[in-house]
């Protein structure tokens, strides 16, 4: 369940002294032996990209290794930090992208002694990150007992006969528990770095990192999209033009039988191929897409709530209010608090 934070600060007050700044979001990302080069990257370029409303920097990024020396990639050269362990003791955000070169992991092993002193440098109170086999990491050191968390859908048969103790679902691109959040195989670790930043600054902080990055926002569905499967018949249609004329009238009812109609399907086929191409079903998808809207219109405007339920078709406030406190833990009068860049001091 996401964990909102309220991020904003005051405004000025007339006659007031301004505001001391706000000390940056410190994430440090452990680079281990057989790092893969585009993993070990992304917090850096996404975190990186974060910047609020005045184009101002919301976080520090530092890569790091266990004893501070440089260590291998498996791509064929040496990636040499600009910190050592001690700043995982300063870090607000720890990330773990993957290792290759731990095989004794994949079988429940211990993590070498530096790296386990490594990890228990980690000051109490960060939030702890894996990204793709990270999660191999975090499980050999204890900490995703009893949690939910993902890996590469690849890796999840081995990794559940590894760390039993780990509730793994490999159908989902990341899983935020919190304190402890963890990602699909490779490119996941995007989304889950902007899935942090929107939950730490919000959706036009995120969408902002995004656009920089020139990635999406935010992926529609979840690993199952990419598991291996056949191949859906180039003859057969496509429901990408329809969900593209959704997202342009998802204030209206948008029932199955309508969509279907619109794609030129019948039901059967319609919903079968949605799955196929999305990972989730229509009604999923068309739920998550107005939550989307929801929370911008929360965030940009003063709209009532009753109002933005309306215009993100989700009917009354009431349903509003049930669909974002089961999708994010939250009501929308909190979130607008948290995040409306209008909302009162």
């Amino acid at each position: 369940m996401e964990e909102i934070r309220d991020t904003r600060t005051d405004g000025e007050q007339d006659g007031a002294e301004a505001p001391a700044p706000q000390r940056r979001h410190r994430v440090a990302v452990l680079a281990l032996p057989g790092v893969p080069p585009f993993e070990l990257g992304i917090p850096s370029r996404v975190f990186g990209s974060a910047e609020d409303a005045e184009g101002r920097p919301l976080y520090d990024v530092v890569v790091c290794t266990a004893d501070g020396g440089p260590v291998p990639s498996d791509a064929g050269f040496v990636v040499q930090p600009a910190a050592g362990p001690e700043a995982l003791a300063a870090a607000d955000t720890v990330i773990l992208p993957p290792t290759h070169a731990m095989p004794e992991l994949a079988e429940g092993g211990p993590l070498p002694s530096e790296v386990g002193a490594a990890i228990a440098g980690i000051r109490p109170g960060a939030r702890l990150v894996s990204i793709c086999s990270g999660s191999y990491v975090l499980a050999a050191a204890g900490l995703l007992d009893g949690r939910p968390a993902t890996t590469h859908w690849n890796l999840a048969p081995e990794f559940r006969r590894a760390y039993p103790k780990v509730r793994v679902d490999e159908e989902v691109l990341f899983v935020d528990d919190g304190d402890v959040l963890t990602s699909a195989g490779v490119a996941a670790g995007v989304d889950l770095c902007l899935h942090m930043i929107r939950r730490d600054h919000g959706a036009a902080a995120a969408n902002r990192a995004a656009r920089m990055c020139v990635v999406p926002p935010w992926r529609d569905g979840g690993q199952a999209q990419f598991i291996d499967r056949p191949v859906p018949e180039p003859t057969l249609a496509s429901t990408t033009a329809t969900r593209a004329w959704a997202l342009e009238h998802l204030g209206e009812p948008l029932p199955l039988d309508t969509l279907a109609e619109h794609a030129r399907m019948s039901l059967r086929s319609f919903t079968r191929r949605f799955r196929d191409e999305v990972g989730m079903t229509p009604g999923q998808w068309l739920t998550a897409q107005r939550l989307e809207l929801a929370k911008q219109l929360l965030e940009t405007t003063d709209l009532p709530i009753d109002l933005v339920a309306h215009r993100a078709g989700l009917g009354s406030g009431n349903s509003l209010r049930s669909h974002m406190k089961t999708a994010f833990g939250i009501s929308p009068a909190a979130y607008r608090r948290a995040f409306s860049a209008a909302a009162p001091a």
